[in-house]
C-alpha cells in the first residue's frame, strides 16, 4: 500500500511539474531538459528544487509596476534618457553603434559629453566616495547589493548620517538578501533616526509566497551612488572591505570603480529612482533633479540596466554583439563564468576569426559549484584559441570587457546565468580611447598576477574532476 502511494505521488509530481515546465515558453531547451531529468530520477528533490529555483518571474504585479514606473520616468525625464538615434551618428564609429543599440534597455540611450576617473584601488575608491558624500550639499542616493558591518560599511553609513544631519536629502537602499544582516544592524537604525530615507530591495518577508510564485535568489545586484545629481559611481565594488570578512579565505576582493560626471549621471539617477519606486512604494522625491550637464570633449556613454523584469536575453545579446564587433582583441575579466550558448558560441566564433580573446578568472573561486561549471568550458575555449588566465592574488571581482582598446563595458554584471536572467544589474557602455586604454592597462595588471591555463593543464585533470565539472555544468541552466 505504501509503495503504491509513493508510486502515485511520484507520477503526480512528474506529471504536474512537467506540464508546468512545458507551459513555460521562456525556458531554454537545456533548462527544460535538466528539469525533466531531475523530476524523473529524483522527483521529490526535483519538486523542492523547482519550487525554490524554477521560476524566474517576480510576478505579474511587479512586472506591471516596473513597466508603469519606466513609462512615468520617460514622461517626466525623456531628455535625460539619452538617444541612440540622435547621438550615435557622427559621435560613435559605425562599427560600434550596434553595441549601443543592443545596450538600450528600459529606454536608456546614448549620452554625449561624459568624463570618468578610474580609481587605483578599493581603499582610494572608498575614501573618495566618502569625501563626495561629505561634500554633498543637496542630495545623495546609493544602492548596494552587499553592505557589510565592517570598516567600509560603517564609514559609508556614518558619512550618510553626517550628510542627513546637515540637511542633505539622503536615500539609501540595500538588497534584502545580500545585505540581510546590515539592514537589521544598529547602523541601519541609526541612519533612519538621523533622517536617511531607507528601503530594502526585494525584501524577504513572505518566504512561502516567494517560493511558490517566484524564487528567493532573484536579487538586486546593483551598485549605484549619485551625489548632488552631478557625480555618479559605477563598478564592481560592494559596500565592503577588500578583506570581505564573510568570505575572508578568498580575500582580498579585487574590484574596479569609475567616478563619472556628465549626462550619464542623470541616467544612473533615473535607474536608482526606478529601484526606489519599485521597492519603497514612495513617490519620486523632489531632490531627484536631472541637472547633469554635457562636458566639452567628453565621451559617449550609456547605462545598461538589466533584470528579471526587463527584456529577456538582453545581456547575452549585448555580449555577443560586442564580440562580433571586435576587429583585433577582446579582454574580459569576471569572477563567475557560466555562460549560455549564445555567449559561449560568440567567444569561440571571435577566436576563430583570429580575434585575440583573453579571459581572466579567479584561481580560487568562492563558489565551488561555479568554479566547476566554469572549468567545464575550458577545453572548448582553449581548443578554439581563447587565452585563459587565473588570477592568483585574491578573488578577482572586477567585471570588465574591452574591445579593440576602444570600447568598454564595466559595472556589476558577471558572465553567468545569474546576471543574465536573475539579477538586477547596472553597467556603463562607453566609447573612449583614453579611458578604455586605462581599463585595458588594469586588465594587464590582472594578467600579470595570473597563471595561464593551457590545454595540457586541462588534459591532466583526472576523470573524477572532469565528471564533476560536467555534471555541474549540466544542471547549470536550472541554477
Amino acid at each position: 500500500m505504501l509503495i503504491e502511494g509513493l508510486a502515485i505521488a511520484h507520477a503526480l509530481a512528474v506529471i504536474v511539474f512537467s506540464i508546468r515546465i512545458l507551459l513555460r515558453d521562456n525556458l531554454s531547451s537545456a533548462a527544460r531538459l535538466a528539469w525533466f531529468m531531475f523530476l524523473l530520477f529524483m522527483p521529490y528533490i526535483g519538486v523542492v528544487l523547482y519550487l525554490l529555483f524554477g521560476e524566474i518571474s517576480l510576478g505579474r504585479t511587479v512586472h506591471q509596476r516596473h513597466d508603469d514606473i519606466f513609462a512615468r520616468l520617460h514622461s517626466i525625464a525623456a531628455d535625460s534618457l539619452g538617444s541612440c538615434d540622435k547621438n550615435l551618428e557622427g559621435n560613435v564609429e559605425t562599427e560600434y553603434q550596434t553595441a549601443f543599440r543592443a545596450a538600450s534597455v528600459d529606454g536608456f540611450g546614448t549620452t554625449l559629453g561624459n568624463t570618468a576617473e578610474l580609481l587605483p584601488d578599493a581603499a582610494t575608491a572608498r575614501s573618495r566616495l566618502v569625501d563626495d558624500i561629505d561634500n554633498a550639499t543637496e542630495s545623495v542616493q546609493c544602492m548596494f547589493y552587499i553592505w557589510l558591518d565592517d570598516n567600509t560599511g560603517r564609514e559609508l553609513a556614518e558619512a550618510l548620517i553626517r550628510a542627513a544631519r546637515r540637511s542633505v536629502v539622503v536615500h539609501a537602499m540595500a538588497d534584502g538578501l545580500g545585505s540581510r544582516r546590515f539592514v537589521r544592524s544598529k547602523y541601519w537604525h541609526e541612519m533612519r533616526d538621523a533622517g536617511v530615507q531607507l528601503a530594502t530591495a526585494l525584501p524577504i518577508k513572505w518566504v512561502v509566497d516567494t517560493i511558490l510564485f517566484s524564487r528567493l535568489d532573484l536579487r538586486n545586484h546593483r551598485k549605484i551612488t549619485v551625489i548632488d545629481s552631478c557625480i555618479t559611481w559605477c563598478g564592481s565594488q560592494n559596500c565592503a572591505d577588500p578583506e570581505f570578512l564573510v568570505k575572508a579565505r578568498y580575500a582580498p576582493w579585487v574590484d574596479i570603480m569609475l567616478r563619472l560626471k556628465g549626462p550619464i549621471v542623470a541616467q544612473n539617477q533615473l535607474l536608482f529612482a526606478s529601484d526606489w519606486l519599485l521597492n519603497s512604494g514612495e513617490d519620486i522625491p523632489e531632490c531627484f533633479e536631472m541637472k547633469a550637464k554635457k562636458i566639452e570633449d567628453g565621451f559617449p556613454a550609456q547605462i545598461f540596466a538589466d533584470g528579471p523584469t526587463d527584456r529577456r536575453g538582453a545581456t547575452p545579446q549585448l555580449f555577443a554583439t560586442m564580440l562580433a564587433l571586435a576587429r583585433r582583441e577582446v579582454v574580459i575579466s569576471t569572477p563567475y563564468f557560466v555562460p549560455n550558448s549564445t555567449v559561449l558560441d560568440a567567444i569561440c566564433a571571435a577566436a576563430i576569426r583570429a580575434i585575440d580573446v583573453t579571459l581572466i578568472f579567479p584561481k580560487h573561486n568562492d563558489s565551488r559549484v561555479v568554479a566547476a561549471a566554469s572549468h567545464s568550458y575550458y577545453r572548448r575555449l582553449l581548443e578554439h584559441g581563447v587565452k585563459i588566465y587565473e588570477f592568483r592574488n585574491g578573488l578577482l571581482h572586477a567585471k570588465t570587457f574591452t574591445v579593440d582598446r576602444r570600447l568598454s563595458f564595466i559595472g556589476s554584471t558577471n558572465l553567468d546565468l545569474r546576471s543574465f536572467d536573475l539579477n538586477y544589474e547596472n553597467d556603463i557602455l562607453l566609447r573612449d580611447d583614453a579611458l578604455t586604454q586605462k581599463i585595458f592597462d588594469r586588465q594587464q595588471v590582472y594578467i600579470n598576477q595570473s597563471d595561464p591555463v593551457t590545454l595540457s593543464d586541462v588534459h591532466a585533470w583526472g576523470y573524477p574532476r572532469r565528471i564533476w565539472n560536467n555534471v555541474v555544468a549540466t544542471i547549470g541552466p536550472i541554477l
